[in-house]
C-alpha cells in the first residue's frame, strides 16, 4: 500500500468545524487527564503518551535535557502509537480520514499523523491543536448568545422545569438544559450521585456544541438559572443574554412540587445520612432550631412535611429574591400551571408553554458563528 503524500496533512480550525463531517473520527492524542478536563466534543483519547509517561518525560526535560526526554519519549509513543494501531484501529478501512490533535499541534500528534499517513490512510493533523480549539470556544461564547432568542422558564424550585424542557426538546422546540449539561439540579441538594460534575472548560465546551446548533430564527427555551449551575460558571455572555430574555412562568402547587421533589430526589431518601450532610451547607442561612427541625422530621421519615418545610423556610424564599434580582420581569410573565407529576400533565404544561410564545416573537435569522454563514464555520 502506497503511502498517503497529499493533500497537506495540515488543516486549520476554521476548516475542521467548517465540515466536520468529512472526518471518520477525531483523535485526541493528548494524555487522559489532559482529555477530561476538555476535548473538542465527539473526540476519542488515543494517548501518545499516559499521564504517567509525560510526567516523567516532562521531569527527564528539566532535569536532562532535550535529547535525553526525547530519546525516551519516542520510544514511549512509538510504542503507544503501535498499540492503538493494533487495537483501537485496527479494523478501520483503506479511505479511512481521522483528524488528529494534541495542545498546541506539535509532536505528539504529527508523529501519530506521520504513521497513519505511512499505513495509507489520509489523516490530517490540526493546526494549532487544542489550543487554537479552546480559543475559538472562549471567542463563540462571547458570540453566540446574543444571535440567539431565549425563552427563559421561570418557576420556583419543584415545579418541573427539567421535566418541561425534556418534554419540549421530545416535541421538537430548541431547548438549551443547563442542569443536564453541568449534571447538576441546581441547589444545595442537586449534585448527582456517582455522576460528578464536568470541569469547567468540557462544560463550556459542550455549551458551545449546543449554542451553535441553534436556529436564531426559532425560540430557545432555558430555564432560569443563576451565574453557577454547582460549582460551574456560566459564561458571562449566556447569563446576560438569558437575563435580558422574555420569561415564562410555571406554577404548581405544593402538593404537586413535593411529590415530584420526592420522586426526583429519591437518591436522598434513601441516604439520609448523606442529605443530613447537605443540609449542613445551609447553617449560616439558617438557624440551628430550624436545622433541628429538619433534621428531626428526617430521621422520623416525614418526608412529605419535610419537603413542605424546606420549600417554604428556604428555597421558595432564596428562589424569590433571586428571581426579583435576576428576572425582575417574571411577575408579568405568561403563567403556564402543571397539574400533576404524570405524563399527560407534563405534556400539557409543554404545549401551553409553547402556545404562549408567539413564533413571530423569535429573532430573524442572523449569521451565528460557528455555523456555515461565516468563514469561521
Amino acid at each position: 500500500m502506497s503511502p498517503v503524500t497529499e493533500p497537506s496533512p495540515i488543516l486549520s480550525t476554521d476548516a475542521a468545524l467548517s465540515d466536520p463531517a468529512r472526518f471518520d473520527a477525531l483523535i485526541d492524542v493528548r494524555s487522559p487527564a489532559e482529555f477530561a478536563e476538555d476535548h473538542m466534543p465527539g473526540s476519542i483519547n488515543c494517548p501518545v503518551l499516559d499521564d504517567a509517561q509525560r510526567a516523567l518525560v516532562g521531569t527527564m526535560y528539566k532535569q536532562q535535557g532535550a535529547f535525553e526526554a526525547r530519546r525516551v519519549g519516542g520510544a514511549l509513543a512509538a510504542r503507544n502509537i503501535a498499540h492503538h494501531v493494533e487495537t483501537v484501529f485496527a479494523d478501520r478501512p483503506r479511505k479511512w480520514a481521522p483528524l488528529v490533535y494534541c495542545w498546541r499541534g506539535g509532536q505528539r500528534s504529527r508523529s501519530f499523523v506521520h504513521v497513519l499517513r505511512e499505513i495509507g490512510w489520509r489523516a490530517m493533523q490540526l493546526e494549532g491543536g487544542y489550543r487554537a480549539y479552546r480559543r475559538r470556544v472562549i471567542d463563540d461564547l462571547a458570540l453566540l448568545p446574543p444571535a440567539l432568542s431565549f425563552r427563559v422558564v421561570c418557576g420556583r424550585t419543584g415545579c418541573g422545569k427539567s421535566r418541561l424542557l425534556r418534554e419540549l426538546d421530545s416535541l421538537g422546540e430548541q431547548v438549551l438544559d443547563l442542569e443536564a449539561i453541568a449534571r447538576h439540579r441546581g441547589s444545595v441538594l442537586g449534585d448527582l450521585p456517582g455522576d460528578p460534575q464536568p470541569a469547567q472548560k468540557l462544560f463550556e465546551s459542550m455549551l458551545w456544541q449546543a449554542l451553535r446548533g441553534f436556529d436564531p430564527a426559532r425560540p430557545v427555551y432555558v430555564e432560569a438559572e443563576s451565574k453557577r449551575v454547582g460549582v460551574l460558571h456560566v459564561p458571562d455572555a449566556l447569563i446576560a443574554r438569558m437575563r435580558e430574555s422574555p420569561t415564562l412562568r410555571v406554577e404548581a402547587s405544593v402538593q404537586t412540587r413535593t411529590r415530584l421533589l420526592l420522586g426526583e430526589y429519591d437518591h436522598l431518601v434513601q441516604d439520609a445520612p448523606r442529605l443530613l450532610e447537605r443540609l449542613e451547607c445551609l447553617r449560616g442561612l439558617h438557624s440551628g432550631e430550624t436545622l433541628r427541625h429538619w433534621r428531626t422530621l428526617v430521621d422520623a421519615g416525614q418526608w412529605e412535611q419535610f419537603v413542605c418545610t424546606l420549600l417554604e423556610q428556604h428555597y421558595d424564599q432564596a428562589y424569590d429574591r433571586s428571581m426579583f434580582r435576576n428576572y425582575n420581569g417574571h411577575l408579568d410573565a405568561p403563567v403556564i400551571e402543571l397539574a400533576g407529576v404524570d405524563g399527560a400533565s407534563v405534556a400539557a404544561a409543554a404545549r401551553a408553554l409553547v402556545a404562549a410564545v408567539p413564533r413571530a416573537a423569535a429573532r430573524p435569522a442572523l449569521p451565528v458563528p460557528g455555523t456555515p454563514d461565516t468563514a469561521a464555520a
